[in-house]
């Protein structure tokens, strides 16, 4: 039986060891615990079941504080989006998941408070001061009950036309702990499946299958009904994980739970996520006079 969780970091505490072609790094950044983790081999990403690339966890404070412009937190993650990102060269920012379920309505929450540039050219950008902008756009995928498309279909067809430099993807995810449920960034340039947070995992989502560099960002707002009871019931033993298995299956094999307060941790995750992408995307410019603009 295996333990559900789309963060990195976990995977690596469930395998217990270190793992030859696996870097890991960990710091204090203004406060904040940044954890790096990369895969570098094939073998590495087969034992810690994530592709190779890096990961980058940002411990966080709950995100059901308030988020302000002048907040410790989007200096350190914007920068650290920005270093994956390519310098120059339009970029496609993606919300993933359905806003209609609240666990999953990340994605298209951060998508509508990102700032789309891609349009202002011209006249208009220079009568306006915005000729420094870098280009942006921005959609919202949907999902592909709501569609009829699969979200990779979707954004590969919207890379061949506007053909940007790299795609940003935010989607929600599935963590194995309580205490990392709303309390955890994760950044990575490996790509994504969308939907994995709610176990609807679909065709992967970077850099092979769209063509660019694809960073992806999320904040796990679900554990997995059975992982969570061997989190509670502070079982790592096999046959233990078992038993537990039998008992809440197959009545708790599709649950997920998430906190109570979970419409406030998304809208608040969303703003801060949002914040972060655009000042990495726009970095001459400071967060009041970008939320000014959106």
């Amino acid at each position: 039986m295996e333990l559900r969780t789309d963060l990195a970091l976990e995977r690596r505490e469930l395998v217990e060891e270190d793992i030859k072609g696996v870097e890991y790094a960990k710091e204090n950044r203004e406060g904040l615990t940044v954890e790096r983790l990369e895969v570098k081999t094939e073998r590495a990403g087969q034992l810690l079941k994530k592709p190779q690339g890096v990961y980058i966890t940002i411990e966080l404070e709950p995100l059901t504080d308030r988020v302000e412009t002048d907040d410790q937190r989007i200096g350190v993650i914007s920068r650290e989006i920005e270093k994956l990102l390519p310098a120059y060269g339009p970029v496609l920012v993606a919300g993933l998941g359905n806003v209609e379920i609240t666990p999953d309505a990340l994605g298209p929450k951060v998508s509508s408070e990102i700032l789309a540039t891609r349009h202002i050219t011209g006249e208009i950008a220079r009568s306006t001061g915005l000729d420094h902008l870098r280009s942006v756009a921005v959609l919202s995928t949907g999902v592909t009950g709501q569609t009829g498309i699969e979200t990779s279909e979707y954004l590969l067809g919207v890379i061949r036309l506007i053909k940007p430099s790299a795609l940003i993807v935010i989607d929600a995810l599935a963590s194995r702990r309580l205490s990392r449920l709303g309390k955890t960034l994760q950044i990575s340039d490996a790509g994504i499946s969308p939907g994995a947070g709610v176990g609807n995992h679909r065709t992967r989502i970077d850099r092979s299958t769209m063509g660019i560099p694809v960073i992806s960002i999320g904040v796990p707002t679900v554990v997995d009904a059975i992982t969570l009871a061997c989190d509670l019931l502070k079982s790592d033993d096999d046959s233990e994980l078992q038993k537990i298995f039998s008992e809440v299956s197959p009545e708790g094999r599709t649950m997920v739970v998430t906190p109570k307060e979970i419409d406030l941790l998304v809208s608040r995750a969303a703003r801060l996520i949002a914040l972060c992408i655009n000042c990495a995307l726009q970095k001459d410019m400071e967060p009041e006079d970008l939320l000014a603009l959106i």
